[in-house]
């Protein structure tokens, strides 16, 4: 099974104490992969995308938005990760998802064709509303292929749509219910389709029925979706987990999978529910690997080391775009990370968010913010806490001062069609400051965090004398 696995949230607006809508994701690689952050101006934009690191190459409108991207910092205009645009859609890719032997020796992964590197800046700044993406995105799936299996989402104002392709050419998008979460783990979680209502390739289900590849009523994930013994440990506990964090009421078991699509939480979710969820390793108990200092366990948990980004996008509707859309971003592992909120009015970041290779750098945010977990790493148990306790404090102080950016940014746009720019002034000068700020706490935890560990190794290697 391939390395390059994600997590995925989505909540609906119901299920959220604050009416938002919500699609997370952590993008879990290689540690060394560094991320970027970019800000695109619309207008002309490249007539044709030419893949960098594979053979895919498509033509492109003359025309894009303006958007933003997480993207791997030595790979320009490739592998966006999630951001917004100026009609204020947000997109997502891609969750890695596995389509079943006998589908692909009948319709197979095109090398040439979509993937995680091309997708979002082939699709985002071309879109005006969430199912524009959705629709898209299937075109370009059925015309070039897929050369892999992936989950995809896009989101406005009024609503959530999750892509799951099948094979080469085959695909269903749903659109997530406003009273329900959704969690998957590098596994196809689709298993009924409406075509009232859902949105899918035209042949999806009489494909597989000619082919014999489900039995009965369809069943997308019986008739297009691997099963496999690594399941078990390996994509099956993250659902399970994640589940019994929001809804501990009803009781699973972790070796079957048999997990709603849909759940219903307890309680109304917040943001902080969203990030503690990405934080999260079975913390406390026996599959904790970190607690445990054991990294042979089976059970692969949320939180890793190779994460290279986690972002939780948010929709508010109500508020200005420019504040109502907002990525609240982690660099490296969400555990050993803090969260920064980067808002869709923002046009620019500072320098060292946009610097990356895949060797470490002093100039560069992400390795700045890699550096600190590498050390909370060293001893989990000793140096993870001092870790988690400053994150905190920032993350808290920096939500404080975001209640006083947002009322005075909605006061100033009181009134008019489109945010004045003494307003989007304001919104720049507040993001440059904290993310700036998020660096300089960062710097400060890796002195910290340097110093316990020479004193440590002095304990250990003392050599003492008469």
């Amino acid at each position: 099974m391939t390395n390059e696995a994600c997590t995925t949230i989505i909540v609906g607006s119901k299920q959220m104490a604050d009416g938002s809508m919500i699609y997370a994701r952590s993008d879990d690689s290689k540690a060394i992969k560094a991320t970027r952050l970019a800000w695109y101006p619309a207008g002309k934009g490249p007539e044709e995308f030419v893949a960098l690191d594979s053979p895919f190459r498509c033509p492109l409108p003359p025309t894009r938005r303006a958007f933003s991207a997480l993207e791997r910092a030595d790979l320009p205009y490739h592998w966006g990760e999630a951001g917004f645009n100026d009609a204020g859609v947000g997109m997502s890719s891609t969750e890695t998802i596995f389509s079943k032997e006998e589908v692909l020796a009948l319709d197979p992964y095109v090398p040439e064709g979509l993937a995680e590197n091309c997708v979002f800046q082939i699709i985002l700044p071309y879109i005006d509303s969430a199912r524009a993406g959705v629709l898209r995105l299937g075109e370009l799936i059925e015309k070039y292929g897929s050369a892999e299996g992936f989950g995809i989402a896009f989101m406005d104002e009024k609503e959530t749509w999750y892509v799951e392709n099948a094979g080469g050419h085959r695909w269903l998008a749903k659109k997530m219910p406003a009273d329900k979460y959704f969690v998957s783990g590098n596994q196809s979680r689709y298993r009924e389709y409406d075509p009232k209502e859902d949105l899918a390739s035209a042949d999806l289900v009489e494909w597989a029925r000619e082919h014999k590849l489900f039995t009965g009523k369809f069943d997308f994930h019986e008739a297009y979706c691997l099963e496999c013994e690594n399941d078990k440990t390996y994509n099956y506990p993250r659902v399970w987990y994640l589940q019994q964090m929001f809804t501990p009421s009803v009781k699973t078991d972790v070796k079957v999978n048999d997990f709603p699509v849909y759940q219903k939480a307890d309680r109304k979710l917040t943001v902080e529910d969203i990030k503690k969820a990405f934080r999260s390793h079975y913390d406390g108990t026996e599959h904790d690997p970190y607690l445990n200092c054991n990294p042979k366990e089976p059970y692969r948990p949320v939180s890793i080391f190779r994460t290279i980004n986690t972002h939780i996008l948010q929709v508010r509707p109500g508020l200005p775009k420019e504040i109502g859309r907002l990525d609240y971003m982690a660099e490296g592992m969400a555990d050993l990370c803090v969260y920064l909120p980067l808002y869709q009015g923002v046009t620019s970041y500072p320098k060292a968010y946009g610097v990356g290779r895949k060797f470490s750098q002093k100039s560069s945010a992400y390795w700045t913010f890699r550096k600190v977990a590498a050390l909370g790493m060293v001893d989990y148990n000793k140096y993870a806490p001092i870790i988690k306790k400053r994150y905190a404090k920032f993350e808290a102080d920096m939500a404080e001062s975001q209640k006083k950016l947002e009322a005075a940014f909605v006061k100033m746009s009181k009134g008019h069609k489109d945010a004045p720019a003494e307003a989007v002034s304001l919104l720049q000068k507040w993001s440059d400051q904290w993310l700036t700020k998020a660096l300089r706490v960062a710097s400060d935890l890796e002195e910290k965090l340097f110093t316990e560990l020479t004193k440590d190794i002095e304990a250990n290697y003392y050599f003492h004398g008469a």
